[in-house]
């Protein structure tokens, strides 16, 4: 048995108990060298994530935050393929839904960050790829891939972007939606700049749907009036393992039907606290 000397003890933050990683780790307080450093590791990605998502904080100062946080790399290195797999995933979803002609599709990026989304689409054969995203610093470090052909530096809410109608035969979004990111709202404008039989491939983290104010008994209620307006056509909505930090995500699956404008009577959530 060990000595007390030769133990290294450390308390491990509360986040790391609700994640999948940590689930094979000893039970307490007590972890070995090894432990301890993936979970200092953890943590500290973890936080660095967990900054972007803070409640309160404008979308401005999310889209700064995200500035800051790709200086020297450090985005690309703290949300490394096998912390976070979002890019891959939907990356993956495309090719299933393209098998044919895939150099002369033109897809959509948004939220595009520093590119991985378009380097996985690459790695399948997509080559006419656009970004959009509001960090300036994220999209310097997206022209230095040399994959994407335009890059927007926009918001995606209700006003209007300055790109036309029905372009795209696709449009992704992978790690867009969170607290202060993508609003509902903003469906109106992806669907307006896609070609009516397009698609709309969307992946989140799941447990957003329950705690992300934005989409609490928002987001699929306004995706299933945007599907009763005739709008667009919710084709699959799957879960899908291990996401980002080893939560799981939910991948939707969208087709446009037609041109879309903003849609009323959406419950907020002043209303649903006032039933």
């Amino acid at each position: 048995m060990d000595s007390p000397a030769t133990k290294k003890s450390t308390k491990t933050h509360w986040f790391c108990y609700n994640s999948n990683y940590y689930k094979g780790m000893k039970t307490g307080d007590e972890l070995d060298e090894e432990e301890e450093r993936k979970t200092r590791e953890f943590m500290a990605k973890y936080m660095a994530n967990y900054r972007a998502h803070r409640k309160g904080m404008t979308p401005e100062e999310v889209a700064e935050y995200y500035t800051e946080w790709s200086v020297n790399g450090s985005y690309d290195q703290d949300l490394d393929p096998e912390t976070y797999q979002g890019p891959k995933l939907i990356a993956d979803e495309a090719a299933e839904c393209f098998t044919e002609k895939r150099e002369k599709l033109r897809f959509m990026d948004i939220a595009c960050g520093t590119g991985r989304v378009g380097v996985e689409l690459s790695k399948h054969g997509f080559k006419n790829i656009d970004g959009l995203d509001p960090s300036s610093g994220m999209l310097k470090q997206c022209e230095k891939r040399h994959i994407y052909k335009h890059l927007y530096k926009e918001f995606i809410d209700d006003k209007t972007l300055p790109i036309d109608d029905g372009i795209y035969d696709c449009l992704v979004i992978s790690g867009g939606l969170g607290e202060s990111h993508i609003p509902c709202s903003g469906l109106n404008e992806m669907i307006r700049i896609v070609k009516p039989g397009g698609l709309i491939l969307i992946v989140m983290r799941k447990e957003y749907l329950k705690y992300v104010d934005e989409y609490t008994d928002r987001l699929e209620p306004y995706i299933a009036r945007l599907e009763h307006d005739n709008k667009l056509e919710v084709l699959e909505r799957k879960e899908v393992p291990k996401y980002s930090f080893d939560r799981d995500g939910i991948i939707f699956k969208m087709k446009v039907k037609k041109s879309s404008l903003p849609i009323a009577d959406v419950p907020t959530k002043s209303s649903k606290d006032n039933k």
